[in-house]
Parts: C-alpha cells; structure tokens; sequence
C-alpha cells in the first residue's frame, strides 16, 4: 500500500469525502439474498406503500456496508485491522434512487504499540440532499511508517578472517 497513509500522518480533525454511489433495487435484492433478509420493507412495492416511509427503504446494514466500501479509499490507509464500531446511528431511510456519500474526519488517535496506532473515524452516510442518513465511529488499526532499515555489515567468512598466529 504504497500511497496509503500510515499513522504517523493522521490529525485530528483531517476530512476526507468519498466519491458517490446510487441506491439501485438490484443492491436491495442483492444484499437481500446475501444476508437472508427477505423483510418486506425493502422488497415489497405494496407493503412499503402503507408504511411510514411510503416505498422500499434499502436495509441499515447496507448502508453501513456503503459506508465502510467508500470509507475504504477516503482516505487510503494502511489498516492492519478493523477493531471495531462504535455509537452507530441510522437516522433517515435510504431510498433507491438516492445518492450518498461518506464523510469521514478523524476524531482520535492512540499509541497502541510498535506496529500501528489506533485511529478513531467519524464516518457520515450523507444523501443528495445533505442529509446525514447514518452516522457513528468507526476503530482501526494502521500501520505505522516503517522505520528506516540499518545498512547489513558484510558477514565475513572464516576464509576471508584474518587468522591467528600461533606460537
């Protein structure tokens, strides 16, 4: 991950935002039959009609997929691991036909060892009209710069060694 940004990079307070994506029924259906969710909220036309949102809404969980996808690249960065989320928040339905992006800023950053640092991520599912649809805190771990690596000393064999006199 040559372009990725390691710890040592990140501020308190950096934005990133991630390029947009378009809700389509195909990505309902499909995280649909990926998931076993076959709720009639998000597939049936009639039923959804005589809810409070008056059409499908796209599952909550894909929308944090969407988020954690686009996330992903804004910002590039050299994650060792996904630790976990934190205070999620589904605030508004996501319907098909809406485009969304992720807003991300980092909101903390801790040591944690020689390999990487803990970086705290407020991750905002936006649609086209600036609302936030869902929000919350994403925790990674990401790999530090690697340090500068020593010069080798030749290794030098028995036959090259100066020998020692013996008397």
């Amino acid at each position: 991950m040559e372009n990725a940004l390691k710890f040592e990079q990140i501020q308190v307070g950096d934005r990133w935002t991630s390029p947009t994506r378009t809700i389509t029924e195909t990505d309902i259906v499909n995280f649909a039959c990926t998931t076993g969710d076959f709720n009639r909220l998000h597939l049936d036309q009639e039923y959804a009609a005589q809810t409070v949102f008056g059409r499908p809404i796209a599952h909550g969980l894909l929308g944090l997929a969407w988020v954690a996808g686009l996330g992903s690249h804004s910002p590039l960065v050299d994650t060792l691991a996904f630790l976990g989320v934190d205070d999620w928040r589904f605030l508004r339905p996501l319907y098909i036909g809406d485009t969304v992006h992720v807003v991300t800023e980092a909101i903390g950053i801790r040591e944690s060892g020689r390999r990487g640092g803990e970086v705290h991520w407020r991750r905002e599912l936006i649609n086209q009209r600036g609302e936030i649809t869902q929000s919350g805190v994403f925790r990674t771990l990401v790999a530090r710069a690697r340090a500068v690596r020593k010069v080798a000393r030749p290794s030098v064999s028995s036959a090259d060694s100066p020998r020692k006199m013996v008397s």
